[in-house]
């Protein structure tokens, strides 16, 4: 390679990364206007002002503000894939340890940015983001019931795409409420997913797997005694 190809290639390297930083500032500045004022009361100007760049500059990069909003569904969305690829890559386990773990995960995500988590959910219904993309959290959860069917943990009387579905409509509810609590404790999230798990896991498992609730066996003994 000559001399005068290596400084083309140079250039356009140090074009794309400066194209990437302004991208990103925009990003980071339309976050943190989202977490002072709220989306609704953040401008297009507000942002590229923070950003410290010219407001034709914004439209560079996205074509309105609601594209912030799925940029950050989509850096949610590839942080939780790459936690689940990478979180036991040898022993995966279970379908239900790969459940609660990936309820896990997804409390974790959302509590680690409680104040940005509630302007942004908002805005993500708002925009109309819930009918038009696709549902990845039910995907992933649909592909571990699979896992589960085809293994014999989990009865397969229900297919599994429609579990993915409830399960997933289970987190959102689930982010819905939190976001309207504005005294719950840390932790709520996560208790809640993993109780809404258990309800649901409670009437999948097969029968080896099946354990009797305590109250039912403490009110079938009453009921022979009385016999």
């Amino acid at each position: 390679m000559n001399t005068d190809t290596t400084e083309a290639v140079g250039s356009v390297g140090r074009r794309e990364r400066n194209k990437q930083k302004v991208k990103e500032r925009l990003y980071s500045s339309a976050l943190t206007l989202f977490r002072e004022q709220g989306y609704d009361k953040t401008s297009i100007d507000q942002i590229a002002e923070r950003a410290d760049v010219a407001r034709g500059t914004f439209f560079n990069y996205f074509q309105r503000k609601e594209d912030i909003v799925s940029a950050w569904g989509e850096r949610r969305r590839e942080k939780l894939m790459t936690t689940m690829d990478h979180s036991d890559p040898v022993s995966p386990g279970t379908s239900l340890s790969e459940l609660r773990r990936c309820m896990t995960i997804l409390s974790e995500i959302n509590e680690t940015e409680r104040d940005l988590t509630a302007p942004m959910l908002t805005a993500w219904v708002k925009a109309g983001r819930p009918l038009v993309e696709e549902p990845y959290v039910a995907d992933i959860f649909t592909r571990i019931v699979a896992r589960g069917y085809d293994n014999g943990e989990l009865a397969s009387d229900v297919s599994a795409q429609r579990v993915g579905h409830i399960l997933r409509d289970i987190y959102l509810g689930t982010l819905y409420r939190w976001c309207q609590q504005t005294s719950a404790a840390p932790g709520y999230v996560a208790e809640e997913l993993q109780a809404a798990l258990r309800l649901v896991v409670y009437g999948l498992l097969t029968a080896p797997h099946h354990q009797t609730h305590p109250a039912t066996t403490s009110q079938n003994a009453s009921h022979e005694a009385r016999n």
